[in-house]
């Protein structure tokens, strides 16, 4: 049975499965600047920010949380954060969250007088750090030093008898061994949360879970956003979905049968080993950000509908639910578990092929969503901003 794979080693004590260099703007008034690196230095990840963040906004909490999160992560060597003054409050409140391992580096438009020179600054930094991480050699390290990422999107009919209950299998298997494992999109448990409850590890704990899925449902609806009569997604339902419990029940697979032992807001890192619940939007690239900056270093990501989503720092491996989709997007897909719905092979059979999927790509080996250079980056700003009632 596989129980190593080879990462790099960090200060913390936790292993990357990549060794990148991220160049993070803090605002959307940095993308260019952000932009004109990614042309000159194409292996760096570099990623946009859409949303502008400030102390009195919503979600500001949790974007301070996240970018911390991205900073300070095992496949990150060390980071570049972009900003427009250096007395704008992001930087501060990005910056003190920090341990004093964490290799970064602030450049500032006002600071560096213009864009032109922001970007000859930004190059000597990654200069240096590009020849200062070809030292770093991957090592053993074993599987329960991963923290695993799980995510569903594009459900069809098939999620909840293929792929999901696949991705759960290797889940309780990375448990098994000390790992960590992520089960995210709060909205997608609405219909079967008390059956999650029910595996809860203390009943503080049950109580949190449904807390938590409670808050998003009320919240959204006081937004005038109606979960259980907007769901299943059209797109679900012309995959075969007929209602939100069918497609919560297939999300929930995602967990395996491992007892849950905690639920963390969005972005917060699992401390427990064992399945933690995140709480997340439904929203798939605000899911991968807030699993990353949650420290998740590599991510499966089911798919009965197809989405080449990715990340610019996390391996984000795509399991399709058919054989046809994986035919069909072969560009985009990794793993196929449709030769469980064929009757070709049981789950377990497809779990074995999952896990040495992971193991490889935890080694090295580039994911579709890498190849294609998918960077999709988005900040949840929260349900309502509020945090939710313990």
């Amino acid at each position: 049975m596989l129980s190593t794979f080879n990462g790099y080693f960090r200060e913390d004590g936790r292993v990357g499965t990549r060794n990148h260099l991220l160049v993070l703007p803090l605002y959307p008034a940095c993308n260019r600047v952000a932009a004109m690196i990614a042309t000159e230095f194409p292996t760096v990840a570099v990623v946009e920010m859409h949303q502008d963040w400030a102390p009195d906004l919503e979600g500001w909490r949790l974007a301070v949380r996240t970018l911390a999160g991205w900073t300070d992560h095992p496949n990150v060597y060390a980071t570049l954060l972009i900003g427009v003054e250096p007395h704008d409050a992001l930087i501060p409140a990005v910056t003190e969250q920090l341990p004093k391992h964490v290799r970064y580096e602030v450049v500032t438009l006002s600071e560096s007088h213009g864009t032109r020179r922001a970007l000859d600054a930004a190059k000597r930094l990654l200069i240096g750090w590009i020849r200062e991480r070809e030292g770093l050699v991957r090592q053993p390290a074993p599987l329960g030093q991963l923290i695993l990422g799980t995510e569903c999107g594009g459900s069809d009919a098939c999620s909840g008898l293929s792929a999901n209950p696949t991705l759960g299998r290797v889940s309780d298997r990375l448990i098994a061994m000390g790992g960590r494992s992520i089960l995210a999109e709060t909205t997608e448990l609405i219909g079967a949360e008390h059956l999650l409850a029910k595996r809860a590890a203390s009943p503080a704990i049950a109580a949190q879970l449904l807390a938590t899925v409670t808050h998003a449902e009320t919240s959204s609806m006081r937004m005038g956003v109606d979960f259980r009569g907007a769901q299943p997604a059209p797109g679900n339902i012309e995959g075969g979905i007929s209602t939100i419990e069918e497609k919560s029940l297939g999300c929930v697979h995602k967990g395996g049968n491992s007892p849950l032992q905690a639920v963390v807001d969005y972005a917060e890192r699992p401390v427990k080993p064992g399945l933690t619940v995140m709480d997340t939007p439904g929203h798939d690239v605000m899911q991968l950000v807030g699993m990353a900056a949650g420290g998740a270093q590599v991510i499966v990501f089911t798919t009965g509908r197809g989405t080449p989503t990715g990340s610019a720092i996390v391996p984000v491996i795509k399991m399709s639910t058919r054989t046809a989709l994986k035919q069909s997007l072969d560009d985009v897909i990794d793993i196929d578990a449709g030769p469980i719905i064929e009757g070709v092979l049981s789950v377990d059979q497809v779990a074995d092929q999952l896990l040495r999927k992971i193991v490889s790509v935890a080694n090295g080996e580039p994911v579709a969503a890498e190849r294609g250079h998918h960077h999709e980056f988005g900040i949840f700003p929260g349900w309502d901003g509020k945090e939710v009632a313990q």
